[in-house]
């Protein structure tokens, strides 16, 4: 390890094989930060807080502070972190709400400066969150995901696996898999051909979604129609059972068509 003289650490903390803190980094009581992480300048990770193998935190990120909720009496909640994350300056992560209840945040995620994620958010793997990015509390965003600058995201919703959200965009529904999303309220554009593309997904099976994305949000079937009719197409791909039923299983309504 290497740990500025500057570092505060709780002897309360478990700090792994190969960790670097910075200057005047804050390491608070049982924080368990995972072999090879780096940990940059006045950053200050707390309160039952885990950070995985290899993350890089910068400047000024605050890691497990306690959730900006009234509903939070001083219960203890987690924050998980998994491996090979970026977390960029001035990243604000809060711990969950209710005992025992966590927010997560997968691996391989990059979010950039000045984003927050709120209590009891769950982040998948590989999702880029860009910069000023804001979610609320107890947001969902699925693996592969992109969140773009200074996008707002209301609590509850949910975000699905290779979407893509335009920047500055009002995120008030649950956005689907695989989509474009942009707008003041977030409306889906098209397919994220590009996202798909750059996953390899199989020519086959995005000519499928494309068919899935037209009755859905451009036919002007209700939801449940456009998903009755899906059905009895009986496509057999992973990608359109795992499109329908995140819609089927969607509480706060779908992002429709602009």
């Amino acid at each position: 390890m290497k740990i500025h003289p500057t570092a505060v650490v709780s002897k309360k903390s478990k700090l792994g094989k190969g960790v670097i803190l910075g200057p005047y980094a804050i390491i608070g009581n049982d924080v368990t930060i995972g072999e090879d992480t780096i940990i940059g300048a006045h950053c200050v990770i707390d309160n039952r807080t885990t950070l995985g193998k290899r993350c890089q935190v910068f400047t000024g990120a605050v890691l497990g502070s306690i959730p900006q909720d009234l509903k939070y009496k001083s219960e203890n909640s987690y924050l998980d972190i998994g491996d090979d994350n970026i977390i960029r300056e001035y990243v604000t992560i809060n711990l969950g709400t209710q005992a025992n209840s966590k927010t997560i945040v997968g691996n391989n995620n990059m979010i950039m400066a000045y984003s927050h994620i709120a209590h009891n958010c769950v982040i998948g793997n590989s999702c880029i969150i860009a910069n000023c990015g804001t979610l609320a509390g107890y947001v969902s965003i699925e693996d592969k995901a992109i969140v773009g600058g200074m996008v707002a995201i209301h609590q509850f919703t949910r975000v699905g696996s290779l979407s893509i959200i335009g920047g500055c965009s009002k995120v008030v529904s649950d956005v689907p898999p695989y989509s474009t999303c942009d707008g003041h309220p977030a409306r889906v554009y098209s397919l994220n051909l590009v996202g798909l593309r750059r996953q390899k997904i199989d020519s086959k099976t995005i000519k499928q979604l494309s068919h899935a994305f037209k009755i859905l949000f451009k036919s002007g079937l209700s939801l449940q129609s456009a998903l009755e009719r899906l059905s009895e197409e009986k496509y057999a791909s992973a990608e359109i059972s795992h499109l329908t039923d995140f819609i089927k299983n969607s509480k706060r309504g779908l992002c429709r068509h602009c």
